[in-house]
This record gives structure tokens, sequence and C-alpha cells, in this order.
């Protein structure tokens, strides 16, 4: 009997999730919870990037919370380790791990060099690679990434059909592009966030009204970023504002950013965090007068609570063009005007990116046979000039 359960076992397919941030954690949690919890397959959890870094909260702590059954951290990164080698780092790490366990699909999100070494080892070793939202566009090196893990990945499970018919311009087969939403909808729209009190009190947040800011470096615009940042923070100071600021992420200029919101600290105005569990951010999202920075949370995650977006700069160009979102550059009036004009914009809240039934699609899509005859052999797809 013992032998026939093993047998049973070793007949699961293993499905490995690489996370490298708190963003694509959130992204990626409601998938690999459901593959977790099914008796399907044998999910891992590989676990690197901002996770590792104290400066970043040590994230790595919020996956291991979540008890999954096999999960692993790989130190690919200090401080100051340069892209290029942290995508080095991260290849030999990852390479090592599925050539131990084998895996028959990895699973990578969105544009970061994590998920590009994720791909790329992959891709190399002949195992399939599904990548969720690709074939979104950004005004950073971001996207070059994201497009090179398009070309790489076997399998594509993207937000929506805009992005669906971009990668089928990149030359992908349509039999493996899957539309299934944003996962992190899914959490969005559940009852389970906590409670705006609870967020408050665990992140020592005074304010009744206030707004989230987070600010990411544009890694092709280094050269002005000090100038940029600094007009903005002074636009915050001077608009008398409550605001929750947020660290940015470690991309080169991280420091450069960090440095100038640390000067506000002991502004009794703003409260400088540098993570936040997803699910609580979430929650302080939802309840804010407005988003203001350049990540894509002011993109994407805002228009479905109905909360106004400031958008500044480039790093989000042509993502969405929503009216929640007032889009202006890195120019202190501007960024005041727009502030300003967030009182008076009303918001309808938007579903362009899912429903929050990813998770459900994206396990209905890996259970039918057909998806395990993808081949890892590709060719691009010529489509017809008009």
């Amino acid at each position: 009997m013992a032998a026939q359960r093993q047998d049973k076992k070793s007949l699961k397919r293993k499905i490995v999730f690489l996370t490298g941030t708190r963003a694509d954690f959130g992204k990626l949690k409601p998938l690999i919870n459901r593959v977790e919890h099914s008796s399907e397959f044998d999910c891992f959890i590989f676990v690197t990037g901002m996770h590792t870094l104290s400066k970043y909260g040590f994230t790595y702590d919020e996956v291991r919370k979540q008890n999954y059954k096999e999960m692993f951290v790989f130190i690919n990164q200090t401080h100051s380790t340069e892209m290029d080698i942290i995508l080095a780092n991260t290849i030999m790490g990852f390479s090592n791990f599925i050539n131990e366990i084998k895996p028959d699909l990895i699973v990578v999100h969105g544009d970061r060099v994590e998920a590009l070494a994720g791909a790329i080892v992959g891709a190399f070793n002949n195992r399939l690679v599904a990548h969720i939202e690709g074939g979104e566009v950004s005004g950073t090196i971001d996207e070059i990434i994201r497009h090179a893990i398009t070309k790489l990945a076997h399998t594509h499970f993207v937000a929506n059909d805009v992005a669906r018919r971009r990668l089928v311009q990149m030359g992908e087969n349509e039999k493996t592009l899957f539309v299934i939403g944003s996962p992190d909808i899914d959490i969005m729209l559940s009852n389970t966030l906590p409670s705006l009190p609870e967020v408050k009190r665990r992140y020592e947040i005074p304010y009744e009204r206030y707004a989230v800011f987070c600010y990411h470096p544009v890694t092709t615009e280094l050269d002005s970023l000090k100038h940029d940042i600094k007009n903005v923070v002074s636009a915050l100071i001077q608009s008398r504002k409550n605001y929750v600021v947020i660290y940015p992420n470690n991309d080169n200029g991280s420091e450069i950013i960090i440095k100038e919101i640390e000067t506000l600290q002991k502004n009794r105005n703003f409260r400088v965090l540098p993570s936040m569990r997803f699910e609580y951010f979430l929650t302080l999202l939802k309840n804010a007068e407005f988003v203001i920075g350049n990540s894509s949370s002011g993109i994407r995650e805002a228009g479905i609570y109905g909360v106004p977006t400031v958008n500044i700069g480039t790093r989000q160009q042509n993502r969405s063009k929503s009216r929640s979102i007032i889009n202006v550059p890195a120019v202190h009036a501007d960024v005041l005007k727009a502030i300003a004009k967030t009182n008076n914009l009303k918001v309808k809240k938007t579903f362009e990116f899912g429903k929050g039934n990813s998770a459900e699609k994206f396990f209905k899509i890996i259970t039918a046979p057909s998806f395990w005859k993808i081949p890892c052999q590709k060719q691009f797809v010529d489509q017809k000039l008009k």
C-alpha cells in the first residue's frame, strides 16, 4: 500500500513559482494557493530578490507565514548589487534548484530581473515556462525585460485582450495565450482583507485621511532622478496632506529616492514604511484619498477600488487610459495642481484587468491535458501584413 501511494505521488506534476518582490508575490499568491491546495500538483516556491533584503523588511517572512510545504530561499544580491550581476546570480541559483527537483512547469511574473532569470533557466533546460501578465507596456527597462521574458516563455497568462493582441504581434502562438485577468484582483475583491483600523494599528498610521505615495526609479532616466524626486517631495510637503510613503523597489537609483524620502521621517504629515504586507496595502489603498507616484498600483489596483491616481513621469507610459489617472511630469507646480484636482475627480471603478476569478481560470487551464502538450520548441508565428 505504501509503495502504491508513493507511485501515485510520483505521477503528480511539479510546478515552481518564482518570486523576487513583495509586488509579484501579491500577484502570484492566488495562483500559488490554488495549486498548493490541490491534489493534482506538487507546488514549490523559490523566494529570492528583494524578499531577502533587510532594507525592505525581509519580506520572505511574509511568504514563510503562508506555511507552504515546499519553500526555498535564495539570496541573490546585497544592497548594492548591479542588475546584471543579480541576473547572473539568480540564473546560477535557480538552475541548481530546478536541476535538483526537475519541475514540469516554471511560473514567473511580470518584468523583474528574477523573472527573466527564471525564464532563461527554463528555456535553456527545456522546462516549460509560463509567464503571468506579459504583453504590458511601460516606460522604462521593465518593458524590455517583460518582452524578453515573453520570447523565452512557452505559454502566457495575460490580463486582458489588449495584452493578448500584443503577444500575437510579437509572434507568439495564439494557442499558447490565455486571458485570465490580473491575479491580485482575486485578493482585492475577496472578503479576507484586514480592516482599516487593523492596518493603521499594525503600521502606526495616525491619519483619518491620507494618500499613498510610492515612487520607483526609471533606470533610463537616472541623470534627472535626484532633481525629479526633490520636485515631487517638495510638492507633497506643500500640499499639506497626509501621506503613507512606501519605499521604492531596488532598481538602480533607489538609494537616491530613499535618501530623499528619509528626510520626511520627522514630518508629521508623512508615515514612511520600508514595506507593507500585500493584503494590508490593499486595504490602505482602498481607503486612500488618492495614489501618487509612478507605481503600477496606481494604474492597476487603484482603478478597481475607484481611487484617483496622480501618475508622475514616464514609468507607466501608455499603460492605461483610465479617466481616474492624472498624468503629469515630475515638475513641482504640475504635481501640486494634480493633487488639487483629485479633490473633485469623480472616479468609476474599472475592471479592464479582470474580475477576480484568475486563479480558477489558471487552474482549469493547467489541469487540461492539452496544456501539457505545449512544446518547449518555439517558432515565431508570422502575421499577415495589411
